[in-house]
């Protein structure tokens, strides 16, 4: 059983990661911490609680950062992709459950050091929250298990960025932050646009969800409406990108994922802000900018129908 934090700046695809966690068999949910992104920190707060309430989510619920270390791609919030609330625009109750006080940053140090080694960590937002803990203690890295990135676009099968031609959204958000995270040494495996591109969800995917997956399915029928909408009109048809969901897919069963390991770096200035690098070969290079960085893993193929299997079947014994 993993026991697992999930931070995230809960939009669509990262409210149908939640799920994906909550009712996957082989792992248990310690903390939700939220991070701004998708939506404003108040809405993804809010998102996470709504969530939680609806699906009797016991795990407690931290509030983050509400921007980026430094600089970052862009202004505002993608409201034209996850809509103006970030689910999609259906109505939300006002949730009766509170997040609690302590920050985001300083519940992850907090509940790593009350259980060394045996927590895991799904990032699928801007990694704002976890720069703010290493900052707070660098023994960090040796205290959590593993940590399993959403983020970063690497060239693979010729994939490119989402916010620039080179910038996948969570690592644009807050390239320092990315940048600092994936070179402090937490076992790491980074699940970027190279997979979840690969891995798509239609209409009759989602007709799947609704039949077998009783109110998760009903949820996830409604909020992908608005999401679809906007892949429609990029002209891909009525289906979207498994993004945030295949790092839990990662977590749940890495052999669906084939990776290769070397440094990563992420540019935190000029005109490639945000492009996340893969240094396959560090001994070769020139540069001091590959020096002594830890490995990570890069998902870099995936077995698609594998991953969508897995999550169909997760929501649907959440069911029973």
């Amino acid at each position: 059983m993993k026991r697992v934090i999930f931070d995230t700046d809960i939009g669509i695809d990262d409210a149908m990661a939640l799920l994906f966690l909550h009712f996957a068999p082989g792992a248990e949910l310690a903390a939700i911490t939220t991070v701004a992104g998708n939506a404003s920190l108040d809405n993804v707060t809010r998102n996470a609680l709504v969530v939680a309430e609806r699906f009797g989510i016991d795990a407690p619920v931290f509030r983050g950062a509400t921007g980026p270390l430094g600089d970052a791609l862009g202004e505002g919030y993608p409201d034209f992709v996850h809509g103006a609330n970030g689910l999609g625009d259906i109505p939300l109750p006002a949730p009766a459950r509170r997040a609690e006080a302590l920050p985001a940053a300083e519940a992850i140090v907090a509940l790593a050091r009350q259980q060394p080694g045996e927590l895991s960590l799904v990032a699928v937002g801007r990694l704002t929250n976890l720069a703010a803990a290493l900052a707070l203690e660098p023994a960090l890295p040796g205290l959590l298990k593993e940590l399993v990135v959403m983020g970063g676009v690497f060239g693979f099968h010729g994939h490119r960025g989402n916010v620039s031609p080179v910038t996948e959204a969570n690592f644009g958000g807050d390239p320092l932050a990315a940048d600092r995270v994936l070179g402090a040494g937490i076992a790491t495996t980074v699940v970027g646009l190279d997979v979840t591109e690969e891995t798509v969800m239609d209409e009759a995917f989602i007709d799947a969800l609704v039949a077998r997956a009783g109110d998760a399915g009903a949820f996830i029928h409604a909020i992908t409406r608005f999401y679809f909408d906007f892949y429609e009109g990029l002209g891909k048809g009525r289906q979207c990108p498994i993004h945030d969901s295949s790092a839990v897919a990662c977590l749940l069963d890495p052999a669906l994922y084939e990776t290769a390991e070397g440094p990563v770096r992420v540019v935190t200035e000029g005109v490639a802000l945000g492009q996340s690098i893969l240094g396959e070969h560090p001994q070769r290079y020139l540069s001091d900018a590959w020096r002594d960085r830890p490995p990570c893993r890069v998902a870099r193929t995936v077995t698609a129908g594998a991953v969508r299997a897995l999550y169909l079947d997760c929501l649907a014994h959440g069911r029973a």
